[in-house]
């Protein structure tokens, strides 16, 4: 089972096989059902200071950190960057808002992946653009035992974030892994890119309003529909990693 997928990856990457060792997991509408209150904030922030944007344009900035958001909707909405004391005050206003919403569900499925990956001993690393503590502070709570402090990378440890691939080059450091090592979870389509541009096997989960066109165009290699389809599905992925090499003859 997808085999057809996983060879052409290795044929376009020009690697030999996947060896998974690690696996990068995006935060935000992969592991907490998050996004909608992100974009309730963001937009709430945006309307205070003069600006109509609607929500769905925050789904798309998802993966961005807080600095490079707002940065992106003063150049399309004032034509310049935002000042550095703008992009603070500003990120620390959405916060707020965010942290005064009701707490945000752990996302169906997310449990499930983690404990299988527990259980196959592949190395689970936190890679969120996000640096509010609002969630960070519950993935020991949520999920226990899943990513040491040792083991994240956060918005406070890159300078440029995604959809460079900065964040997930930073992964692959801190997991001691290559490129075919490893495997990223996304759902959100500068997440996908970052992946897809450190030349990892990306995997796209849809779990918000966006069509699943838009992740596969992003450059997922594949596309679920949620996390518990996914879930479901990576034994046989993972089946498929360890059973597919590229035939260079």
């Amino acid at each position: 089972m997808y085999t057809e997928i996983i060879q052409r990856f290795l044929s376009e990457c020009d690697y030999i096989n996947i060896h998974p060792r690690a696996a990068l997991i995006d935060m935000d509408g992969t592991l907490y059902d998050s996004m909608p209150s992100h974009a309730k904030a963001w937009r709430q922030m945006a309307s205070e200071i003069g600006l109509e944007l609607p929500e769905a344009d925050f789904f798309r900035y998802e993966g961005r950190t807080g600095a490079s958001t707002i940065d992106i909707i003063f150049r399309q909405e004032f034509g310049r960057g935002a000042t550095d004391s703008e992009k603070k005050e500003l990120y620390r206003r959405k916060t707020e808002i965010f942290a005064s919403m009701p707490a945000v569900s752990p996302m169906p499925g997310a449990g499930q992946m983690l404990d299988f990956l527990d259980v196959v001993g592949i190395k689970r690393i936190l890679v969120t653009g996000s640096g509010q503590s609002t969630l960070l502070d519950r993935l020991d709570v949520d999920f226990p035992g899943s990513f040491s402090k040792d083991l994240r990378v956060t918005s406070r440890d890159v300078k440029i974030g995604k959809p460079s691939p900065e964040p997930y080059l930073k992964a692959m450091e801190i997991a001691g892994v290559k490129p075919n090592e490893c495997f990223v979870i996304e759902n959100a389509p500068l997440g996908v890119e970052a992946g897809h541009a450190a030349k990892i096997f990306t995997i796209g989960v849809n779990t918000g309003p966006l069509r699943p066109e838009e992740l596969a165009e992003a450059g997922a290699d594949i596309v679920f529909s949620s996390m518990t389809s996914f879930a479901e599905a990576l034994p046989y992925l993972i089946y498929g990693f360890i059973t597919n090499s590229r035939n260079l003859n």
